[in-house]
């Protein structure tokens, strides 16, 4: 499967990148935004694109042209303002649901955040980051998109333990990063993920049980 990554710099980013690199059954084509980014990724084993969130759906639509599925795993970050967080968590993973569906892409897989689907439990501190969240994942659940909507928890830098627990609704928890790296590239062809989302935080089943249990 050949795999677009957007957002292949974040911290769940650089560890997709190595599993879809280092796998036998994927190639990985990392969208960046300045040529300068391609050095590292292209000895990791990605391919890299040059292109731009807040640039235009039909320079994303050549850009994501030929490939089988887009991961879409990027954010404005912490330290950006509402509008920033509008323009990239919002309205550019909304542009990449447009260039998907113009090239013919069909397999999404979106990075949420845990109970963005659900008003009542948003986090007050980061409200204007969940609505983002929650429309965007509204616009793919709208989309004719095959997708998959994975809402993680609180993201540690831990290592990885492999064992997560997955379910429509979970309460607040967190999950290390490498766990959710694993799990998205578990769900990329996992036929029970398909055109559903699930909250995900540590727990006591395997990867693989819980996406099959979900």
């Amino acid at each position: 499967m050949k795999v677009f990554l957007v957002g292949a710099n974040g911290q769940i980013g650089q560890k997709l990148v190595k599993l879809l690199a280092d796998s036998s059954e994927h190639e990985v084509t990392a969208m960046i935004r300045n040529p300068e980014q391609a050095g590292d990724l292209e000895k990791i084993g990605a391919q890299t694109a040059a292109a731009n969130l807040e640039g235009s759906v039909e320079d994303l639509a050549a850009a994501v042209k030929g490939h089988d599925a887009i991961i879409f795993s990027a954010g404005s970050g912490g330290s950006t303002g509402s509008d920033k967080t509008l323009l990239v968590d919002l309205d550019g993973a909304v542009k990449v649901m447009e260039a998907a569906e113009q090239s013919g892409v069909e397999r999404f897989v979106m990075v949420s955040a845990l109970q963005a689907h659900n008003r009542e439990n948003w986090n007050e501190k980061i409200k204007p980051y969940y609505v983002a969240k929650h429309y965007a994942d509204k616009a793919l659940e709208a989309s004719k998109l095959n997708y998959t909507i994975v809402r993680p928890g609180g993201l540690l830098n831990e290592p990885g333990t492999g064992k997560v627990k997955a379910g429509e609704n979970l309460e607040r928890g967190s999950i290390p990063r490498e766990d959710v790296a694993q799990t998205i590239f578990t769900a990329l062809t996992e036929e029970n993920t398909f055109k559903r989302g699930f909250d995900l935080t540590s727990g006591e089943q395997s990867i693989s049980d819980a996406l099959k249990n979900l």
